[in-house]
């Protein structure tokens, strides 16, 4: 080969290339706006003050498709009393029932569409949870998955140096590639293992060369690595709990994990609790208003007989048939005519939901048949209108119950999933600061690498000849190098470790008095709970006394009419008291029922009560079948060092 002399560039190539730099350099520093300067604050007001109706301008390129498909459209039901109206009787086990079976967003009576999409509890959030790719368990425990690599590059080297023993007199003509493949592992102790394959060709014109000048040599080399941390981030416990390479703040290992999708779990039970006893808020507001709107109607006919009476006594000269009478039985009639429609149709009022006034809800008061029935409708799933009216078949209980108090405290403090959440969230802060005292270490580390080499002129090849094959060579063993030693590598003041261990020491206080304040929270709503019982059988019995001496009072208000011994105005006001003691009673034993739910809400067996249980889904098959088999390997092992009893000294079968 011929060896070429260096010649030396024309000036023009030189002023060439530095032209061609200096025009990328100027269009890569020039603005994308060319009217925004930041020397005219005109212009940088309209460069960077977004116009009002830039919103309206905004366009999705793939928009959500909008149809009504799954949704009810159907409009209200017109009331009309001379149409009669078809019902459907629902008890409460239906109703929770149809509301667990048809609920994906945790509805919520007050609504959803202000709340924030962050704060709706929904039935996929456990799920969510768990697959998530960053906290997820799933994505823990992909740290410890095995990782393959490979590469491969190629390279074309021409140069001259100042060494003739290079190439050939200085000249160094070379083609070079190289690949490589690699398999690392990271063990739940910290140990990482590498396998590395390494491939080299190298085609040059030393004139050294063992095969000849220009000859082509392959080399192939086979590595293990072993790297042992052995202080920091050592241990399984520490690898479980912050995953490998964790760094003070950054820590996720699968214990972590798992104790953010157990606080989910918990979470979801507390939005399906309060879901259970919306439905039955829900529920007894819509019996609670067929009451008060059957009262209400009661009344109203009451004061229609009344003002019939006074008109007939009018037309004969009776005295009692005076304008003062009929027009104040009248007024009574378009009173209760007025009640009887708001108490049908109802107002747009706040009803029973679970926060107001108490944990569970505390009852309000009446809302209206069709509004009530539109809010069971949207709590349990059902469509808005359309069908039959729901009519409540079950009756609130109104028998006295006692409690243990021991007993309900107890379950409470057990049973509460905020308690629960609160629990998980305490064991999250107590394992980190079990890792973040770790990272308090040095990073100390023991390597070992074994490695074998084989180098042929050709990659493969069935000669026996010496370096004929860089594979043969390798299998024969003949070049075999090992590497042993430590990397020590230490933080001076391990500032941010440090900081990261008093951040944990203060999270952990704060939710351990969070965790204590939480259980006389709960406590305190607990006994609420129960003296609310008490006062409302209490209640419930003094209202239905009540109830019995109006009936009383008008009983025999109507046998003195009979007789000409009463007049109008105690015969209109027992009417009113009758009305008012009838809805009262009612109202007492929807607050009996009530204040009995709200214990079991308290106490956190609302579900249990309900008979409603929440289990996660099956696992896949395999998945049992590698738990059978851990099982299997966790059984007591043989014990070498202790020599069993003689049982019989006859001879070994």
């Amino acid at each position: 080969m011929t060896n070429r002399s260096p010649s030396r560039r024309p000036c023009w190539r030189r002023w060439t290339s530095c032209w061609l730099v200096g025009v990328v350099a100027v269009s890569g520093c020039q603005s994308y706006d060319p009217g925004c300067t930041f020397y005219d604050s005109a212009a940088a007001e309209v460069c960077y003050t977004t116009p009002a109706g830039a919103a309206s301008q905004l366009t999705i390129e793939q928009p959500v498709s909008c149809n009504e498909e799954g949704v009810d459209m159907e409009g209200p039901i017109a009331i009309d009393p001379n149409t009669p109206v078809e019902h459907q009787d629902i008890s409460l086990e239906e109703a929770i029932q149809h509301a667990l079976q048809n609920t994906r967003v945790m509805r919520d009576l007050g609504g959803v569409i202000t709340t924030p999409d962050a704060l709706v509890s929904t039935v996929y959030d456990p799920a969510a949870q768990y697959s998530n790719p960053l906290s997820g368990e799933e994505a823990a425990l992909s740290a410890f998955d095995a990782t393959f690599a490979a590469g491969a590059f190629f390279e074309k080297n021409d140069r001259q140096f100042n060494n003739s023993f290079i190439g050939d007199g200085g000249q160094l003509t070379q083609d070079l590639g190289n690949a490589n493949f690699e398999l690392r592992k990271q063990a739940a102790t910290g140990t990482q293992m590498f396998m590395r394959h390494l491939l080299e060709s190298d085609f040059n014109n030393n004139v050294g060369n063992r095969f000849g000048s220009p000859s082509q040599s392959f080399q192939s080399i086979v590595e293990g690595e072993i790297r042992q941390p052995l202080l920091q981030g050592a241990g399984v416990q520490f690898n479980r709990i912050a995953g490998p390479n964790a760094q003070p703040g950054q820590l996720n290992g699968v214990l972590l994990a798992r104790t953010r999708t157990d606080i989910s779990l918990a979470e979801f039970e507390s939005a399906v609790r309060d879901l259970v006893a919306n439905v039955e808020n829900a529920y007894w507001d819509l019996y609670f208003a067929y009451r008060d709107l059957d009262a209400k109607k009661r009344a109203r006919d009451y004061a229609l007989e009344t003002y019939e009476s006074v008109a007939v006594r009018a037309r004969f000269g009776d005295e009692d048939g005076t304008n003062e009478n009929i027009g104040q039985a009248l007024e009574q009639y378009w009173r209760y005519e007025s009640e009887v429609v708001n108490a049908q149709t109802g107002r747009t009022l706040d009803g029973t939901r679970t926060g107001n006034g108490s944990g569970g809800g505390t009852g309000r008061a009446p809302v209206g048949v069709r509004l009530a029935e539109r809010r069971l409708r949207l709590i349990i799933g059902m469509p808005i209108n359309g069908g039959a009216v729901l009519r409540p078949r079950d009756e609130p209980q109104v028998a006295p119950v006692s409690f243990d108090w021991s007993r309900l405290a107890s379950a409470a403090i057990n049973e509460r999933p905020e308690l629960r959440a609160q629990r998980w969230r305490i064991k999250q802060l107590e394992l980190e600061l079990i890792a973040g005292r770790n990272l308090l270490l040095p990073d100390l580390d023991v390597v070992g690498r074994y490695r074998w080499r084989g180098f042929g002129e050709d990659l493969v090849n069935q000669s026996n000849q010496p370096f004929s094959s860089a594979y043969g060579d390798l299998t024969d063993g003949n070049f075999q190098e090992w590497q042993v030693g430590v990397e020590l590598e230490v933080p001076l003041g391990f500032r941010r470790a440090h900081t990261a261990v008093r951040n944990s020491e203060h999270a952990l206080a704060r939710s351990r008095a969070i965790f204590k304040e939480q259980k006389r929270d709960v406590v305190f709503g607990l006994s609420n709970a129960i003296a609310d019982v008490q006062r409302a059988f209490a209640v419930v019995q003094a209202q239905y006394n009540r109830f019995q001496a109006a009936e009383r009072q008008i009983a025999a208000l109507n046998q003195l009419e009979k007789s000409g011994e009463t007049s109008i105005d105690l015969k209109l006001e027992a009417q009113r008291r009758v009305l008012d003691t009838e809805i009262l009673y009612h109202q007492a034993t929807v607050d009996y029922a009530l204040a009995l739910r709200n214990v079991y809400f308290e106490t956190g067996t609302l579900l249990n009560y309900n008979n409603i249980v929440l289990a996660e889904g099956a696992s896949p098959s395999c998945a049992y079948a590698d738990a059978v088999d851990l099982s299997q390997r966790r059984t007591k092992p043989l014990d070498y060092t202790r020599r069993d009893a003689v049982i019989s000294a006859g001879p070994a079968l």
